[in-house]
């Protein structure tokens, strides 16, 4: 892609953008299509689930691979993502990581076999890696301070306009098409993106981001969460704690410590870990990871179990949760404004409450579920908790972060919420018994109503934390000008290129 020579060599952030202006909305625009890529096809591929099941012979560690391959290396690589933007240009990663997801959308869609098309949804997490951290990181460092919080509420209700379509969409092509042309929509969606983005979205950087990269942090991080992916879902197929998948599970927490080491050793880590010292920072992130596994439990089982329990079309199982999005869709900025206004203690209290109490309702849904009765109640009460919870949680994760730490702050909050999806697909299909049975209607007809009271005991734990720990006014969200969280007062100076170093990396972002 070629680049002027602003591009070349960006520098901070006007951070000066309004919402109103010509040069904000198209900014609010690639942002909200960005993530929409992400949204779109986390929707789309569960519904597709069980025809993917018939038409490749998946078993359920095949599905859930299907689902995970994507979210680890999307967790394992935001925050290399993040300060890869943080670095080069926070637009100019954006753009490639939506050609990226694009390209690898198409490798999904031609996908014979189940590992292929595994390996094909492990190399758009790459791509949506490089994309996810820049949605939120240009709002916060590209618009200006009193209307972060509307752009980023803006986001949150616009984007789940692409959740609003998915649905319906996907459900219909899944049932007319085929499951392969679910992958197919995001070529001129990540066109679209694209194009708006070199149009509007000013370049941004940290122009005191170190420019090394935090391999080792990277690796480790991948490597702990894949062998604990692997060895949970392992545990899920054998039915039992075999000898090879608890000593993959013990490696998996080694390299997780190891991780943990080397961010605390570097430098220049891809994870400052003195961010954790401020209070709201750490809470909010804790809430982030508790509400998000939830979450991603709720929809991983809702359509599979309308199609194979309840015997619904993959369509009318893709529309159940439409007012979910519809609600995201119409009130989201007013949630976020309604953060903004009395803190975001209350709702981030109320709402995963509200929503908890709809994945207990959602529980009951078995073979003769009507959708007025048994279905809608839940699903309207999980939209209520979300559009409470989301634009505050998300805004209190970026204002709890100094502003020269906006794509670390975004970047850390985007992978907290990705590994809680990931582990919930891995850990949720063991505690409720499903083993080899995802597409199996008896197994599958009590398996449900436990991974849904497992979900509301994940979102009310959310609840408890975010009355505890989070702050009851915006205000007291940023964290103050202290050397913990500024950047150290005398920055030791660049060591040559030949000094060796325990791991590369920098001030990380997302």
């Amino acid at each position: 892609m070629p680049v002027d020579a602003a591009d070349a060599a960006p520098g901070p952030a006007p951070a000066g953008l309004v919402l109103r202006s010509a040069a904000g909305r198209g900014t609010l625009l690639a942002t909200v299509l960005g993530s929409a890529l992400v949204f779109l096809d986390g929707t789309v591929v569960g519904i597709a689930l069980p025809a993917i099941a018939a038409d490749l012979g998946a078993t359920t560690a095949g599905l859930q691979w299907t689902v995970n391959g994507y979210a680890l290396t999307l967790a394992a690589l935001l925050l290399l993502g993040g300060s890869l933007g943080d670095r080069f240009g926070r637009r100019r990663v954006f753009v490639i990581g939506t050609v990226a997801f694009a390209a690898a959308s198409v490798l999904c869609a031609l996908a014979p076999t189940v590992g292929l098309l595994v390996a094909a949804r492990a190399l758009q997490g790459v791509g949506g890696a490089l994309l996810t951290p820049g949605s939120l990181a240009i709002l916060q460092a590209t618009f200006v301070a009193g209307d972060r919080a509307r752009a980023i509420g803006a986001w949150s209700g616009l984007s789940g306009a692409a959740g609003a379509v998915a649905p319906f969409l996907g459900g219909w092509i899944v049932e007319q098409v085929g499951w392969r042309w679910v992958f197919g929509i995001n070529i001129p969606l990540a066109a679209l993106v694209v194009t708006v983005a070199l149009r509007f979205v000013p370049e941004s950087a940290d122009p005191e981001a170190s420019g090394r990269l935090d391999v080792l942090g990277t690796v480790l991080a991948g490597l702990g969460l894949g062998a604990l992916t692997w060895s949970l879902t392992a545990w899920s197929e054998e039915g039992g704690l075999t000898g090879p998948v608890a000593a993959v599970s013990a490696a998996g927490v080694l390299a997780l410590a190891g991780f943990l080491v080397a961010e605390a050793r570097s430098d220049h880590p891809a994870l400052p870990l003195r961010l954790f010292r401020w209070r709201p920072f750490a809470a909010v992130n804790l809430a982030t990871l508790l509400v998000y596994a939830a979450l991603t439990g709720i929809f991983f089982f809702l359509p599979v179990t309308l199609q194979v329990v309840t015997g619904w079309s993959p369509l009318a199982a893709g529309i159940a949760s439409l007012p979910v999005t519809l609600l995201m869709l119409l009130l989201s900025a007013q949630g976020g404004a309604l953060g903004a206004r009395i803190g975001p203690r209350i709702p981030m209290t109320v709402g995963p409450l509200l929503a908890g109490a709809g994945a207990v309702l959602l529980g009951g849904i078995g073979a003769d579920a009507a959708y007025l009765l048994d279905v809608l109640p839940g699903v309207l009460l999980v939209g209520v908790g979300l559009v409470l919870t989301v634009a505050p949680l998300t805004a209190t994760a970026l204002a709890a972060a100094p502003d020269h730490l906006a794509g670390v702050a975004s970047a850390t909050n985007n992978a907290v919420a990705r590994v809680a999806g990931l582990l919930a697909v891995a850990v949720l299909p063991l505690v409720a018994g499903v083993g080899a049975g995802l597409s199996d209607p008896d197994v599958l007809t009590d398996a449900h109503p436990v991974a849904m009271l497992a979900c509301a005991g994940l979102m009310a734990a959310g609840a408890v934390v975010s009355a505890i720990a989070i702050p009851g006014s915006a205000a007291e969200v940023t964290p103050p000008a202290s050397a913990v969280l500024a950047r150290p007062e005398a920055p030791r100076a660049p060591e040559p290129p030949s000094a060796p170093t325990g791991s590369v990396g920098g001030d990380a972002r997302d």
